[in-house]
């Protein structure tokens, strides 16, 4: 007598309940997300309807609070949690889809000098930071965060970051709070130290972009000053946006190697299997739009895509973060990135007067 095997017919019905399990903790992560742009939006539009100058706080920070109050109060109950554990993609999402926003050619546009002193930004940056934080007994994937958030682009490298070389949600958060509170402050204090020096709108656009860190207020401080440095201050800004990729790509093979490599008899397909893969799309989305093979109506919905899946990102970032694990680390990040923000805006300032001659 022949025996059939029965074909198991239960994968179907189990793909639809781990889906269905993610929808009440992705669409935790959509109103969180939101409401935190929300804010934003309502104190901007406060602002000009009054005309009263506020500080632009950004929704990324909005989101955090927001999700750091639920996960601290009320608490995540355990139906949302699944979803809630998603945001790791539209991280890794996002962060690709961001390379349609950094355009190698434009970086060209700057001038010779510029350029150079972008790069001398960086290293100083890194440097100095990553010794600050090792002063102040910081953890060292805390100190990478804040030294890559003060020396290239704020949140983003941030979060890029973070990604690369999995950090905890605590020390993201924390730099990402330091980043945006210290931007804030950026935004009233570079124009009242531009115009008390009598800065040319190049020398000040060029400070305001290299000093700053997050490109809303690099934005918005350039343009109090005049219209002529706004434009300088995105100019070097997006100089310093297009070197993200190769940083993030130096401190993810760092951290490979310098994370469970012991006893490793294979260290080249080890580093491989643990590189973080989004990094190269971020790498290769950046390359194809500086070969313009998109659109500027394709490269806008894609820079649009990245920043709803980073809307996600930010909202989880919160949802997931433990207050009580920060009061571990007290307010030496602050410390530290209030001390490193102010230094390097001392520096670039000396750069900047000291290349002055060359940059008329």
């Amino acid at each position: 007598m022949a025996t059939s095997i029965a074909l198991p017919q239960s994968q179907p019905l189990s793909i639809f309940k781990r889906a269905t399990q993610l929808i009440p903790g992705i669409l935790l992560l959509v109103a969180v997300g939101y409401a935190g742009k929300f804010i934003e939006r309502s104190i901007a539009q406060y602002g000009r309807a009054h005309h009263l100058t506020l500080p632009n706080i950004e929704y990324v920070l909005w989101a955090i609070l927001l999700g750091l109050v639920i996960a601290n109060t009320t608490g995540v109950p355990a139906a949302f949690k699944p979803g809630l554990a998603t945001y790791e993609f539209w991280l890794k999402a996002g962060i690709v889809l961001l390379g349609s926003r950094f355009l190698l050619g434009d970086v060209l546009k700057l001038g010779g000098v510029s350029l150079i002193l972008v790069a001398i930004e960086i290293a100083l940056s890194l440097t100095f930071m990553t010794a600050l934080g090792k002063a102040f007994g910081l953890k060292p994937k805390l100190t990478t965060l804040l030294a890559v958030g003060s020396s290239i682009c704020g949140v983003s490298a941030i979060i890029a970051t973070q990604g690369a070389i999995d950090a905890d949600e605590e020390d993201s958060s924390f730099a990402i709070a330091a980043i945006l509170t210290l931007g804030a402050i950026s935004l009233f204090i570079f124009p009242l130290i531009g115009h008390w020096l009598h800065m040319s709108d190049l020398s000040y656009g060029l400070w305001a972009g290299l000093g700053i860190d997050n490109t809303a207020e690099v934005t918005a401080a350039g343009n109090l000053y005049s219209d002529a440095a706004g434009k300088v201050a995105v100019l070097a800004k997006t100089a310093r946006n297009a070197m993200i990729g190769f940083v993030v790509l130096g401190y993810a093979i760092h951290w490979a190697r310098k994370e469970k490599t012991a006893g490793v008899t294979n260290k080249a397909a080890f580093l491989w299997n643990k590189f973080p893969k989004f990094v190269l799309g971020f790498l290769l989305i950046s390359a194809i739009a500086t070969a313009h093979v998109f659109n500027k109506e394709q490269l806008t919905s894609l820079a649009n895509l990245s920043r709803w899946a980073f809307l996600l990102t930010f909202a989880g970032v919160g949802l997931r973060t433990n207050i009580g694990d920060m009061r571990k680390q007290g307010f030496r990040p602050f410390i530290v990135g209030a001390l490193g923000e102010i230094v390097i805006a001392a520096l670039t300032l000396g750069l900047v007067f000291g290349a002055d001659k060359f940059l008329r």
